[in-house]
């Protein structure tokens, strides 16, 4: 089923239900327009700019048991421009579905089917159970790519909560993910997350087949390859707060040092009481591909250190430094924000080798490489 068909089917359930004797409706319309200017004279087309909308159509229903039954729709449209003056340019642009779902809910359950955003996981910034998102800790708006299917949440008394979750129609890469999925197979998985002593715990998996056919003769053996994704992760507070997170992929299927990933992530949390409060988060993170589990041969090692300083109630100060103990390589991003009523002006500059790697996706490509600077103002109605 195309992606529109399904945009339009959840549009009329929640018209039909508007149109039911209502106990308490909402409706609500917002959007979020952004637009940046971005210069770095070491890359080939050193000026880009851009502009981008995102309208979101939010409806709810709620009847006297409290259930609800409400859905949200948002599309993300952009355009962007890159161009040596006098010399090259390159322009791009989409409209895409952002968000379309549709959800039950009542105090201790949820069921929300569509087009979403999953995450979870105990890390702040590097995190090993990045699965289905792709959110980098540097992008002031957290803009990430939804997946297609559906989910179920449980919550008991206790606080202890069960995930199952269906996925469909995703072919693109998600999180981790260097092999992209069988667009038509059903992916699955599930998670408990439960409170322990100081803080709390999850096991999560997942299984999903993987496109061989995207791989080269020397690692892909078959052209469909089952993956089966485990993950722990725990958090505590205690003076401090620190957790621990890790995803281990096993594939059934390739050759060599890709049969397995381990990514392990370790870090912690404390806001020093300096001035109006200076946060500062840790994090260690761990990757290694290895064709036997847990050998960790092939390593790759980060640190990231974030600090975050309010300096006015409308200023904020952000520095974000990354250090591949690997490559002995240091990246370094700073972020000015002023906030207004409804606008918000972010001052961002980065300084960085000229051979560009850190563990993240959004901000991947090369035009990070070097130092440069971006100015972006954010509107929100």
């Amino acid at each position: 089923m195309r992606i529109e068909k399904i945009i339009v089917i959840i549009i009329i359930a929640a018209l039909r239900m508007q149109e039911a004797v209502a106990q308490e409706d909402t409706l609500s319309f917002r959007g979020q327009l952004s637009a940046y200017a971005h210069y770095n004279r070491g890359n080939e087309l050193p000026l880009m700019g851009g502009i981008r909308y995102i309208p979101q159509l939010n409806l709810g229903h709620r009847w006297h048991d409290q259930s609800l039954l409400d859905m949200e729709v948002s599309v993300n449209i952009f355009g962007n421009a890159a161009l040596d003056p006098f010399s090259a340019s390159d322009f791009s642009g989409d409209i895409k579905p952002y968000r379309a779902w549709l959800r039950y809910s009542t105090d201790q359950f949820e069921l929300r089917a569509g087009l979403q955003k999953i995450n979870f996981g105990s890390a702040s910034l590097l995190r090993p159970l990045m699965w289905f998102d792709q959110i980098d800790p540097r992008d002031p708006l957290k803009l990430t790519d939804g997946v297609w299917g559906v989910l179920a949440r449980y919550y008991f008394l206790d606080n202890t909560n069960i995930w199952l979750w269906g996925l469909y129609g995703n072919g693109n890469l998600k999180g981790w993910e260097f092999i992209q999925s069988e667009k038509h197979v059903p992916e699955f998985g599930g998670r408990i997350q439960t409170p322990v002593p100081k803080g709390e715990a999850g096991f999560s998996y997942h299984h999903r087949v993987a496109d061989g056919s995207t791989l080269p003769d020397t690692l892909g053996a078959l052209l469909h390859i089952p993956e089966n994704r485990f993950g722990i992760d725990a958090k505590f507070d205690m003076v401090i707060g620190w957790w621990i997170e890790a995803s281990w992929s096993a594939f059934n299927g390739l050759e060599g040092s890709y049969r397995n990933q381990e990514i392990i992530n370790m870090g912690a949390d404390y806001t020093f009481g300096i001035g109006n409060g200076l946060t500062v988060i840790y994090e260690h993170l761990i990757a290694s591909t290895d064709r036997n589990a847990f050998e960790f041969r092939n390593i790759t090692t980060f640190s990231l250190l974030n600090l975050t300083y309010p300096v006015t109630m409308f200023d904020n100060a952000g520095l974000i430094v990354y250090y591949d103990w690997t490559n002995h390589k240091a990246y370094n991003f700073m972020t000015w924000q002023r906030d207004f009523r409804r606008l918000s002006l972010y001052l961002m500059g980065y300084l960085n080798p000229g051979e560009y790697y850190v563990p993240t996706q959004n901000y991947g490509e090369m035009i990070y490489a070097g130092s440069g600077i971006q100015i972006m103002l954010v509107f929100n109605h």
